[in-house]
C-alpha cells in the first residue's frame, strides 16, 4: 500500500473488500461499460478502488470483472498505482461474480494465490465512487456485532405495483421502506455459507446480498443510515454528476503556507484575502521542516490544494517535506493533490537565469511526484 502502514480496523477485526465490476452498462448506453468510463480522465472503477484502498485497515481489495475486461483492469491497476488489488474473473450475473470474489479467500482450486480469509468482508459496487471511511467503518462494526449490515437511504419516490392489465394494483407506504445501498459488510463465514447454499435461481436473478444472509443463514442484517453520496452511477447523466462532484471536492479548499519572514507573511496574508471570496482558505506561517500539528489537521481534513510561498534559493527540500506528509496521509490515493511552489525573489542581485534554474529543478521534481498523484507547479516572482 502507498503511504503508510495498515491501521487497526473497527473492533480489531481483519477486513477485506469485494468490488463487483462485471456489468455491461446497458442502461448507460455506449460501447464502454460504465465502470470503465473516464471521469476527469480516470476510469470510474479506479475511484471506487481508491476509496477502499486508502482505508488503511482494509487488507485486500478484490475487483471482479468480466473475462474480456481482465486485461483492461490490470492496465488500470498499473497505470494508477493500485497496490492491494486482486483481479478476479466474474460470472454471468452479479451474484455469481461476488461469489467468485469470495472464493479467492476460501478455495485453493479457484485461485493460485489464496489470500488470507478476513473476519469481515465488505461488498461495494465499483460504480459507487464516493464512499467515505466513516460509513464503511459503521457497516463493518455493525456486521461484526450482527453478522451482516448494509447502508440504506430514504426512498425518493413511492413504489407501486401494476396489475396484469397495466393499471395500478397497489402502492407501498414510503415511510416504512428504505432503499438498499452499498457498502454492505458481513462476517465472512456467514456470507460465504449463504452463497454456497443458495440456488441457481438466486445466483441468476437475485440482487440483494443481505437477503441471502437472511434466507440461508438466518442472519438479520443491521441497517445503517447512509449519506447522500452513496448513489450509483447508472445513466449517462450520472457520469456528468460524478464529474461535477469530483471537481467540487478538488476545489473546496486551499492551504497557503508561508514561513515567518515579514515579507512572505505579507504575501501570505494578501493571497488568502484575494481568494477567500471564492474558496475556503487556510493560511498558516510555519517551517515545513517542523512537524506542525495545524498543517497535519488541514491535511487530515482532506485539503487537496496547497500554495507554498518561500524566498529560499533551493526549495525542493521543503517541498519534499510536504510531499512526504501528503503521502503518509493517503490523501493522494483518491484524488490528485495540487502543490504550487511560489518562489519570491526579493534579493537585490536576483537574476532571471538563476530563477529559471530553480524552476527547472522543480520541473524535474514534479515528474516524480506526478507518479504519486501529486501535481507540483513552480512560480517565480522577482522584484527589487
Amino acid at each position: 500500500m502507498e503511504g503508510g502502514s495498515r491501521g487497526a480496523a473497527p473492533g480489531g477485526v481483519s477486513v477485506s473488500a469485494v468490488l463487483p465490476a462485471g456489468g455491461s452498462g446497458e442502461r448507460l448506453g455506449g460501447a464502454t461499460p460504465k465502470q470503465f468510463c473516464a471521469v476527469q480522465g480516470r476510469p470510474l472503477v479506479s475511484y471506487a478502488v481508491r476509496a477502499m484502498e486508502r482505508i488503511s485497515w482494509i487488507s485486500d481489495v478484490i475487483v471482479v470483472v468480466s473475462p474480456e475486461n481482465i486485461e483492461t483492469m490490470k492496465t488500470i491497476i498499473e497505470k494508477y498505482g493500485h497496490k492491494k488489488v486482486t483481479v478476479v474473473e466474474g460470472g454471468i450475473t452479479r451474484h455469481r461474480s461476488i461469489f467468485n470474489g469470495l472464493k479467492v479467500f476460501a478455495e485453493n482450486e479457484f485461485s493460485s494465490n489464496l489470500l488470507q480469509k478476513p473476519e469481515v468482508v465488505i461488498i461495494h459496487d465499483a460504480v459507487r465512487p464516493f464512499v467515505e471511511e466513516d460509513i464503511v467503518s459503521k457497516v463493518v462494526m455493525a456486521a461484526k456485532e450482527h453478522g451482516a449490515a448494509g447502508a440504506i437511504r430514504p426512498l425518493v419516490s413511492t413504489v407501486i405495483a401494476s396489475a396484469a392489465d397495466g393499471c395500478l394494483d397497489h402502492s407501498l407506504e414510503r415511510a416504512r421502506y428504505r432503499a438498499s445501498e452499498m457498502p454492505q459488510a458481513f462476517l465472512f463465514d456467514i456470507i460465504y455459507e449463504a452463497y454456497q447454499q443458495c440456488t441457481d435461481y438466486d445466483l441468476d436473478y437475485g440482487t440483494e446480498c443481505l437477503h441471502l444472509a437472511l434466507k440461508y443463514c438466518k442472519t438479520n442484517a443491521k441497517l445503517v443510515e447512509g449519506t447522500a453520496d452513496l448513489w450509483k452511477v447508472t445513466y449517462k447523466r450520472d457520469l456528468y454528476a460524478a464529474e461535477s462532484i469530483i471537481k467540487d471536492n478538488l476545489s473546496q479548499q486551499v492551504c497557503v503556507i508561508t514561513n515567518v519572514k515579514e515579507t512572505l507573511a505579507q504575501v501570505g496574508f494578501l493571497l488568502p484575502e484575494s481568494l477567500k471570496s471564492q474558496i475556503k482558505v487556510e493560511a498558516i506561517s510555519i517551517s515545513l521542516s517542523k512537524n506542525d500539528s495545524h498543517l497535519q489537521n488541514i491535511i487530515s481534513g482532506q485539503c487537496y490544494n496547497f500554495v507554498c510561498v518561500n524566498d529560499k534559493r533551493c526549495v525542493i527540500q521543503e517541498i519534499q517535506e510536504l510531499v512526504d506528509m501528503l503521502e503518509k496521509s493517503n490523501i493522494p490515493l483518491l484524488y490528485p493533490v495540487v502543490l504550487i511552489s511560489v518562489h519570491l525573489d526579493v534579493s537585490e542581485n536576483n537574476s532571471f537565469s538563476t530563477g529559471m534554474e530553480d524552476l527547472t529543478t522543480i520541473k524535474k521534481f514534479a515528474r516524480e511526484t506526478k507518479k504519486k498523484n501529486i501535481l507540483v507547479y513552480g512560480l517565480l516572482i522577482q522584484y527589487k
